[in-house]
């Protein structure tokens, strides 16, 4: 699964909202602040609207402002807002006519791919934007299988490139 630079800049964008708590926020001001292109934020803000996660208001002091209560919005309902569900292998839609592989039933790797989206989801439905912004928290793995939210004293891992 790759998180799209569209769903990178939407939460950086959204990350500029929960720190002005409950405020407006200028599209143009979050895109200036975060490096995105105007036109490209403006896109963005409309499928965040469209999403129902911000609001817009126009005129002399419009701008976008938060539309769910931070502290409940998970990563995953962002990630999914912008860019669909988390897939980590095409199994569902790969066959003909978009249907299911048709090696689905005996194949050996589709549960381990099912179980990858399963856990990924729980991953990123354990921390609200809220945890990230304002408590500089993040999910790790612990004792039991459970993701547990940690805080900056913990060292965040580098994020891989493989490409």
């Amino acid at each position: 699964m790759d998180i799209s630079r569209k769903t990178d800049y939407a939460l950086r964008m959204l990350a500029e909202l929960v720190n002005k708590e409950g405020g407006v926020v200028s599209v143009r001001a979050a895109a200036e602040q975060n490096d995105i292109p105007y036109s490209f934020a403006r896109s963005i803000q409309h499928d965040l609207v469209r999403a129902g996660i911000v609001e817009s208001t126009r005129g002399s002091h419009g701008g976008m402002r938060l539309s769910v209560d931070p502290k409940t919005t998970t990563i995953r309902e962002v990630i999914e807002a912008m860019q669909g569900p988390i897939c980590v292998a095409a199994c569902a839609t790969c066959g003909e006519n978009d249907g299911p592989c048709p090696f689905r039933p005996e194949c050996h790797f589709n549960p381990i791919w099912c179980e990858a989206e399963h856990i990924l989801g729980a991953y990123f439905d354990s921390v609200t934007l809220y945890d990230v912004v304002a408590n500089y928290r993040h999910p790790i793995l612990s004792d039991g299988n459970k993701f547990k939210l940690v805080g900056p004293e913990v060292p965040r891992p580098d994020v891989p490139s493989f490409r």
